[in-house]
Formats: C-alpha cells, sequence, structure tokens
C-alpha cells in the first residue's frame, strides 16, 4: 500500500517553510510521496484575494522541481465552490483505493479541528499529521500524529509583503519561484 502526504494550502507563494515541512514529514514517517494540494477556496479564507490558480501551480512546481517525492496535487482546483477537505479526500480515496492518506497540518489548524467539516468522518480515511507553528498549542482530543520539524519563521503573507514593499526575499523561497514571481508581476501594487 503506498502511503501518500497531503499538504495543503493557497501557496500564495510556496516558500522554504513548506519544503522543510514536506520532507520532514516525508523522512519522519517514511511516507512514498508528498502531495502538495493548492487550495480552490478554503472556507476559512473566504475573503482573502489569491494569486490566479494557474500561477500558484507553476510556482510550486518550480519549487518542487527536481524532488521525485514531490508532486502537485491540482484535485480541488478542478471543483468549484467551498473545498473541505473531506470531500476531497473521499475522491481521493476513490480515486487511489490502495494508498493511505496522511493529512498534514499546522498547529493553528489542529486547535480548529473541531470545526472542521465531517471531522469525525475524516478521522477514518485519513491520518493527521501535525507540525508544531510559534504560537499555537498543539494539544487536542483528536488522533493527531505530531512530527518535529525545525521552526522556519516564514509565511506566505510575509512574503507578499516584503516584495509589496520591495524588500528582499533570498532564502525564504527557491530563486526558480522568485524568478517567477518578478517575470510575472505577481504582488505588485
Amino acid at each position: 500500500m503506498n502511503k501518500i502526504g497531503i499538504l495543503g494550502g493557497t501557496f500564495d507563494p510556496p516558500h522554504y517553510g513548506h519544503l522543510l515541512i514536506a520532507s520532514e514529514v516525508l523522512s519522519s514517517l517514511k511516507l512514498d510521496q508528498i502531495w502538495f494540494m493548492p487550495n480552490h477556496t478554503p472556507p476559512h479564507k473566504l475573503n482573502g484575494a489569491h494569486s490566479a490558480s494557474a500561477h500558484r501551480v507553476k510556482m510550486i512546481e518550480k519549487a518542487i522541481e527536481g524532488n521525485q517525492s514531490f508532486k502537485v496535487q491540482t484535485i480541488e482546483l478542478e471543483r468549484e465552490g467551498r473545498s473541505y477537505t473531506y470531500d476531497t479526500m473521499m475522491l481521493l480515496k476513490e480515486s487511489y483505493p490502495d494508498t493511505s492518506f496522511y493529512f498534514i497540518i499546522g498547529a493553528d489548524m489542529i486547535e480548529y479541528l473541531p470545526k472542521w467539516h465531517k471531522i469525525n468522518q475524516l478521522l477514518n480515511i485519513v491520518t493527521f499529521v501535525g507540525v508544531l507553528r510559534p504560537g499555537y498549542k498543539s494539544e487536542t482530543n483528536y488522533p493527531v500524529f505530531m512530527v518535529k520539524v525545525p521552526q522556519f519563521d516564514v509565511s506566505s503573507t510575509m512574503i507578499r509583503e516584503r516584495i509589496i514593499n520591495r524588500m528582499q526575499t533570498n532564502y525564504l523561497l527557491p530563486d526558480s519561484v522568485i524568478s517567477y514571481i518578478k517575470e510575472n508581476k505577481l504582488y505588485e501594487t
């Protein structure tokens, strides 16, 4: 049976923090692959403006190129409307019946688990993997397998703000992603 980790998010843009989490979970749990799954419309971020899906997918592809253990999974972008993890994972389980899925979440989402759509049913089809984030607690009544990841305090929001303010972003995200952002004038005001 294949063991696949799912790392969801807006990835606007993807950065070294995402890559570090994926690498550490892959290694710690001895998974076969990590699938980066960009969200279409995350229910908890309905009012946020994001780069076009095609740009976000291209940036992920650039960030993970050369790593055979990392892949982009666009299933959520192919659906319209609100995106619930339960619905997505049901579709993936149907398409990949011989696969065990490990859904990677940050500590901010661990605290939010009681509010997830169909959380009890979701627990039957995925194993949750939690990674710590500064300022959040990891305690929960739900089964979450914790993986220690070196702390790298970077966020997509911070990177977008740095670009808007014409500050450098070297060493926060891959050079190929920085080049793509510049070429396509993303986040410029």
